[in-house]
């Protein structure tokens, strides 16, 4: 496969799964800041840190309100990782690689734009925030439900999915290091039922509150949520589980096209560390300490797998 036809569909749903995220990201931010009255700026002001969208947005904002944080995360075109702007994106490189696509597949993702562009044609209120964005995560289920359906299990899925599991993992990452590291209000408050209501909320956020539930009903505290979000290779925004989804797809490309690279060995490390490691580890080290080494790590992969497979140039 040409690089540029790898990059596409690498990036398209890379795209994807960035919406979703996004939507994923506010969600989390909006059900904490309804269990503060005092100081919401903050909370917000967090999710757009942890969105890496903070540069832009401090260039056209003096303030972090709840209106212009949904708005800048959801509509603004000036913000690249925007949903309007990364769905755009990702029907942009859906036409890039058309003819690599079954019919079903393009269909879901011209319509995910479609919709998302006249349903964000007006700015979206707090009031109506939860429907908007269970219409965000709704639409790329669509898309994710035609891949799974109609496409070859080849090279194309492969590149497909790594994109997924890249960008989810970033992103599971990110949502839970909103929640610990900067929207805790002090050190006080940990293990207090302020900090398990939020750890709750993250649950919610991922959708993983009732797998929580089924698999461990009596232990709904910080270091068992933790423990589920970052090792648990049952579920599926898990950082384990997808790790070892992009493992996986490397090793069917290492296979299709009898070649390992650098990026092969990177991902088997990050997995082995993921497979080896204790919760109790990760609370010795410092939690967001962890998540930060793992958003980096994460990130130096998915640079790797762009040099690796010639996506530019």
């Amino acid at each position: 496969m040409l690089g540029k036809t790898a990059g596409g569909l690498y990036w398209m749903f890379r795209f994807l799964e960035r919406s979703e995220n996004t939507a994923r990201l506010l969600e989390a931010g909006f059900r904490m800041a309804l269990t503060r009255s005092k100081d919401t700026e903050s909370e917000w002001k967090s999710v757009v840190a942890t969105s890496g969208a903070q540069a832009g947005y401090s260039k056209k904002y003096d303030s972090f309100t709840d209106l212009q944080v949904i708005d800048y995360l959801l509509r603004d075109e000036d913000n690249p990782s925007s949903v309007i702007s990364v769905t755009g994106a990702a029907r942009d490189n859906a036409r890039l690689v058309r003819t690599a696509l079954t019919t079903e597949v393009w269909e879901a993702v011209n319509d995910n734009w479609m919709t998302l562009r006249d349903h964000l044609s007006e700015p979206v209120t707090p009031i109506d925030l939860p429907a908007t964005l269970a219409l965000i995560r709704k639409q790329s289920a669509l898309v994710r439900g035609a891949l799974y359906g109609t496409m070859l299990r080849n090279d194309i899925y492969d590149f497909a999915r790594i994109g997924t599991f890249i960008e989810r993992a970033d992103n599971t990452a990110r949502i839970i290091d909103v929640k610990y590291y900067t929207l805790l209000p002090s050190a006080s408050s940990v293990g207090s039922s302020l900090d398990n209501v939020q750890w709750e909320m993250i649950l919610r956020s991922v959708s993983a509150h009732r797998c929580f539930r089924w698999l461990d009903e009596q232990e709904m505290t910080a270091t068992a949520i933790a423990e589920f979000l970052l090792f648990d290779k049952r579920l599926p925004r898990s950082l384990a589980f997808c790790v070892k989804q992009t493992t996986e797809n490397l090793a069917y490309l290492a296979d299709e096209y009898d070649m390992r690279h650098r990026s092969h060995d990177m991902a088997d490390r990050m997995r082995r560390r993921l497979k080896s490691g204790t919760i109790n580890e990760v609370f010795d080290t410092g939690l967001h300490e962890y998540i930060s080494g793992f958003i980096r790590d994460n990130n130096t992969l998915a640079a790797q797998i762009e040099e690796d497979y010639r996506f530019i140039g």
